[in-house]
């Protein structure tokens, strides 16, 4: 198989998951089935189109049809199934992270094969993997989730830190691959149960009531 197979098969059940995430949020909103497809859509594509754009490549999704129709897939997926999937509490999480480290290895890899160097694989391995979801979050009005404590974005460094090292190591693309999609959905799944969290900035009313502690 070769690496551009790899990647598109990759691509495919990537953009399966986070549409899958995109969709679940949207119905917990209240969303029609227009919306909610539209929310699946921008999640599953919007991380990839950020990339391809730096990388003056054309869109992804514009030369294959497969991603819309993926997507729609997904929705009709929520739509049957949709109660089995609420009463599934994780379901949301478990997509989301699948879809996260899968697009991280489509977004280094992408970058590698135009012969980019590797930081500038792992910065649009992170755009892959978390972009999308921030333009998710945008639309549904929530506070996106790599603004927030949760380790999201730092995930898909660690995940791309692993496709390095495997590479150097002399690991074929599959195995780096494979490597790297293990080390972001491990990190964010850890980061999860034992509540990791990056420190977070202190602002101006944190001074104030430190102050008045003192």
């Amino acid at each position: 198989m070769s690496a551009t197979t790899f990647v598109y098969i990759i691509e495919i059940i990537g953009t399966f998951a986070f549409a899958i995430s995109g969709i679940r949020l949207a119905s917990a909103k209240r969303f029609d089935w227009f919306g909610a497809y539209v929310v699946g859509l921008a999640t599953a594509i919007g991380g990839g189109t950020i990339r391809d754009l730096l990388l003056n490549l054309t869109p992804f999704w514009m030369t294959n049809s497969m991603y819309i129709i993926v997507t729609g897939i997904a929705l009709l997926v929520v739509i049957l199934f949709g109660k089995y999937l609420i009463r599934l509490h994780n379901t949301l999480f478990i997509f989301d992270t699948i879809g996260l480290g899968l697009f991280v290895v489509v977004g280094i890899q992408k970058s590698l094969m135009t012969e980019y160097p590797f930081w500038v694989a792992i910065i649009m391995g992170v755009l892959t993997g978390a972009a999308g979801g921030v333009i998710r979050d945008i639309f549904i009005n929530e506070e996106p989730l790599i603004f927030r404590k949760d380790i999201y974005a730092l995930a898909c460094v660690v995940g791309g830190i692993a496709y390095y090292f495997s590479d150097k190591f002399g690991a074929n693309y599959v195995v780096s691959q494979i490597i790297c999609a293990t080390f972001v959905i491990a990190t964010r799944i850890i980061a999860v149960k034992y509540h990791l969290s990056l420190p977070v900035l202190k602002g101006e009313e944190d001074y104030i009531e430190s102050k008045k502690k003192k």
